[in-house]
């Protein structure tokens, strides 16, 4: 179950009306739903990106929905600690999968049922190890086996993300903002949760709004918010967005570049 969205027309490539603080550079990372493959690589073509660009204060944005739906989540937070050691400015939204499964988590089955409902069945396989057992397993055997299956780093980690960056004249959350409402008045479920009350606004929100959380297959500029979940755990297309001062760009790490080279 996932929710695709077609873009509409916006003002692609603009540049110049919102900016990031002077000697700061800035890349968040869309949606990767244990796609560790996607995820390695598009860190890489970060590492190569900012070495080319020259020295700036770096930091590197995940907007939420590490897990899920893709065979590697566990892998995936793992990889996302290690990318905190490289890079300390390295932060966390929490997406409304990571909810789950940190819901998940408390041993509860009803709240166990609703995350495998939403993809979370590919995250407890990642941390099983054995898919016959999983298979076999009730959900009171599951809901009861998987909180000793998480390493409490990985816990710890997923539930100190944050709900909303400012940097700059950008605001980075993972699903959106509630029209009309201040960003310092937000309501964390809409910040994780919300979509066609955000999306269909045209208005100011204050601050360009950089989000991930409903798919498009590509970027989706408009002129009051950024979208970058290109559905990786099914497109095979991850995407970064970079920004330093007034100017944007996007890497993207894709199926179809590891088969062509």
């Amino acid at each position: 179950m996932f929710w695709k969205r077609k873009s509409k027309a916006g003002p692609l490539g603009a540049q110049g009306h919102h900016a990031i603080p002077e000697g700061r550079r800035v890349y968040a990372i869309g949606d990767i739903h244990g796609r560790d493959d996607l995820f390695g690589r598009v860190i890489d073509m970060i590492r190569a990106d900012h070495e080319a660009r020259g020295p700036a204060e770096l930091t590197i944005i995940l907007l939420g929905d590490l897990v899920d739906r893709g065979p590697e989540s566990a892998r995936v937070v793992e990889r996302a600690l290690e990318l905190k050691r490289e890079f300390s400015d390295t932060r966390l939204l929490i997406g409304n999968h990571e909810e789950c499964f940190l819901a998940a988590l408390t041993g509860d089955v009803r709240r166990l049922k609703y995350f495998m409902r939403i993809g979370g069945d590919a995250t407890i396989r990642s941390y099983w190890g054995d898919d016959e057992g999983f298979e076999m397993a009730s959900f009171d055997e599951v809901a009861a086996r998987l909180p000793t299956l998480v390493p409490s780093r990985h816990v710890d980690f997923l539930g100190n993300g944050e709900d909303l960056i400012e940097i700059g004249d950008f605001a980075f959350v993972h699903a959106g903002v509630r029209p009309g409402v201040p960003l310092e008045k937000q309501d964390r479920n809409d910040l994780r949760w919300i979509r066609d009350d955000f999306l269909d606004h045209m208005g100011d929100h204050g601050k360009m709004i950089v989000h991930g959380h409903t798919i498009t297959a590509c970027p989706d500029e408009q002129a009051n918010r950024l979208g970058i979940d290109t559905g990786a755990f099914k497109s095979g297309t991850l995407a970064a967005l970079g920004l330093e001062a007034d100017a944007r760009w996007f890497l993207f790490a894709r199926d179809s570049d590891a088969r062509s080279g």
